[in-house]
């Protein structure tokens, strides 16, 4: 299936906003990325370089070309978080790639991938918390999110407190979230959530909120 251009180049800048708060962190090999390339609009895929931190030229670097739509759900395109999790199958253990998928670009090593030869893992309850919180300080629109994070705390394997206020009103609500949950409809419906009234209460436990409500189970 054939994406239009517009919708390409709009999935490449969408992939590259998150791609940028994993810079600092090393992948599985212990590279990191070293740039994000848009590729011709014509590929409907985009190209990541990778290598080590502190690399003396373009012969250390790889640019891994990974198509945006997937093989088994062509008519979709995958986000920076589908994206991330294929980047991190390719720096586990020991890859072999034909030497048709191999070529130099910019004086650094190409690999063309293919998805269909990538074991590629679910995001898992670390990367959903990070979407989470990415999300509430970053949002994605022009309009002054309604719901503001003051701080989080991870409570334990699949718990997530986060400390938020509303516009006009600096009163701290602890909210606890489950991030194996369906993270998308919980953002989307937070803010309502956390404004119902009689949902929650007072937490003698904690004294960085006025109130604390409890969505694991939402």
């Amino acid at each position: 299936m054939n994406h239009a251009p517009d919708d390409i180049a709009e999935q490449q800048a969408e992939i590259t906003r998150v791609l940028l708060h994993y810079l600092n962190g090393p992948l599985p090999s212990g590279h990191y990325i070293r740039g994000i390339l848009p590729s011709p609009t014509a590929d409907q895929s985009i190209r990541l370089v990778t290598g080590p931190r502190h690399s003396a030229g373009r012969d250390e670097l790889t640019v891994w070309e990974i198509p945006l739509a997937p093989p088994d759900s062509p008519e979709d395109l995958l986000d920076g978080e589908e994206i991330l999790q294929v980047l991190r199958s390719l720096h586990t253990g020991t890859q072999i790639f034909a030497s048709d998928r191999i070529s130099t670009l910019m004086g650094m090593e190409h690999v063309a991938v293919d998805l269909t030869a990538v074991d590629t893992p679910s995001a898992g309850p670390d990367d959903n918390a990070f979407t989470i919180l990415r999300t509430l300080t970053c949002p994605w629109t022009e309009d002054e999110p309604s719901t503001r994070l003051r701080g989080f705390l991870y409570a334990g394997h699949d718990g997530l407190r986060l400390y938020l206020d509303q516009a006009q009103d600096r009163a701290v609500v602890a909210v606890d979230v489950r991030p194996s949950g369906a993270i998308t409809a919980l953002l989307t419906a937070l803010p309502s959530l956390i404004s119902e009234e009689g949902r929650g209460g007072y937490d003698p436990d904690d004294p960085h909120c006025a109130r604390a409500v409890d969505l694991r189970n939402w």
